[in-house]
């Protein structure tokens, strides 16, 4: 098997085995959140620069260690020398099986305390059945995380340390708004501000996506959809939330689409909120249901990095699709295109990680944009000046399988 040296400021979707390169350190947070990863390195950095000691930390993507080799390495090299474990699985346990069973292993074996946490804000028993440390702490953890933000970053921190019996003072978690409004470069938060930045006589597309963006400051992607809907003659609506499962969250999006409701809906957030097989759940997208509720298009936030989609010739990474193709359309979302892929913007030497922003692809937004647009249009269209056309997908062999595919938005070949 051929093992890969991951080179600083690189990116990796975890499809090759890598090393990572890293030393061991007293306390190791996994996640799949590269916007959780930056938020505690930006965290450590500011703490350290005030003087505050902390036990090291290093902080890795789980994305990056999805080939069983990079686990064992990983394991071997920084794991089994930790005094502190904290893992965050969005999806739970069974999507990264191997690396929780691999990391629960050492751990039980070299008697190092491990959380493992829910990577959004629903309860997992199978995770609290997998954790080492008292449920209080378990909890404790996961709040902070679960509400995000800079400070609670660095709460979660002195926590961590805390448990380490390092003598320092903690808070506990504090809670943030859920969802809102966002606006580039301003503090616009709601939509009565918003519509003095609109031109009049416009559709209204929103665009729905993580907090935990607005959070770490990577949002130049939803700059440029903002900037890219403005151009293609629309008004766009941004919203960050929580999670679409969340209640509180969803009742505030509710609010801002009854006040303003949306023509189109372009959605960033993965998974779904209907479950395959089952009844379907309402979503806040649901906005004039009855009278025709506005198409959601699904846009693509893509884990992997732009270079290797383009040289490779399978598309989107299975987790992508899973994530942001397969399972949205349990609730009827559209699949449109990845408008962008994560580049490195710098290399953190203190927790010994990459960290990543998502990087916008400006034709591949343009042609979102532009999609939007035709669709808010359509569905202001009298039904009678509409022109129906069906696209079927076919196998060049079997006319029986006619029908039968799936979109990957593979690259354009040359």
């Amino acid at each position: 098997m051929h093992l890969l040296a991951a080179q600083p400021g690189g990116i990796n979707d975890g499809s090759e085995a890598v090393d990572l390169g890293q030393t061991p350190g007293d306390i190791v947070f996994l996640s799949a959140a590269d916007t959780e990863l930056t938020a505690l390195a930006d965290a450590q950095s500011e703490l350290n620069q005030g003087g505050v000691d902390l036990p090291t930390l290093r902080l890795a993507n789980i994305m990056h260690l999805a080939h069983n080799m990079s686990v064992d390495l990983y394991v071997d090299q920084v794991i089994k020398s930790a005094k502190l474990v904290v893992v965050r699985l969005l999806g739970g346990r069974g999507y990264w099986s191997y690396g929780a069973d691999e990391v629960l292993a050492i751990c039980q074996k070299n008697k190092i305390p491990i959380a493992f946490l829910p990577g959004d804000d629903q309860p997992d028993t199978e995770l609290d059945e997998l954790t080492s440390i008292s449920p209080n702490m378990q909890n404790r953890l996961w709040q902070y995380l679960v509400h995000g933000g800079p400070i609670n970053a660095s709460e979660f921190l002195k926590y961590t340390a805390s448990l380490l019996d390092v003598n320092i003072d903690w808070q506990e978690p504090t809670p943030l708004v859920k969802a809102g409004i966002y606006w580039p470069n301003s503090a616009i938060d709601t939509v009565a501000d918003l519509q003095k930045q609109w031109k009049l006589d416009r559709p209204i597309a929103a665009v729905v996506f993580y907090r935990a963006l607005v959070q770490a400051g990577n949002t130049k992607v939803i700059d440029a959809i903002v900037a890219g809907l403005d151009d293609a003659g629309l008004n766009p609506l941004p919203v960050f939330t929580q999670s679409l499962k969340d209640q509180e969250a969803t009742g505030i999006m509710n609010q801002i689409f009854q006040a303003a409701p949306p023509d189109v809906i372009l959605n960033g957030t993965g998974f779904s909120v209907s479950a395959p097989g089952a009844a379907r759940v309402q979503t806040p997208f649901d906005v004039g249901r009855g009278e025709g509720a506005p198409v959601v298009l699904q846009i693509v936030f893509s884990g992997g990095n732009e270079q290797s989609w383009r040289d490779g010739l399978s598309g989107l990474s299975a987790r992508d699709i899973s994530m942001n193709v397969a399972l949205p359309e349990v609730d009827g979302r559209v699949l449109s295109r990845a408008v962008s892929f994560k580049g490195s913007a710098r290399r953190d030497d203190l927790t010994e990680t990459d960290i990543v922003r998502y990087e916008p692809v400006q034709d591949r937004v343009a042609f979102v944009s532009e999609l939007a647009a035709n669709w808010a249009r359509l569905r202001h269209t009298p039904e009678k000046d509409r022109r129906i056309a069906l696209v079927m997908a076919n196998y060049p062999n079997k006319d029986g399988r006619m029908g039968n595919g799936v979109g990957l938005d593979t690259p354009p070949q040359h």
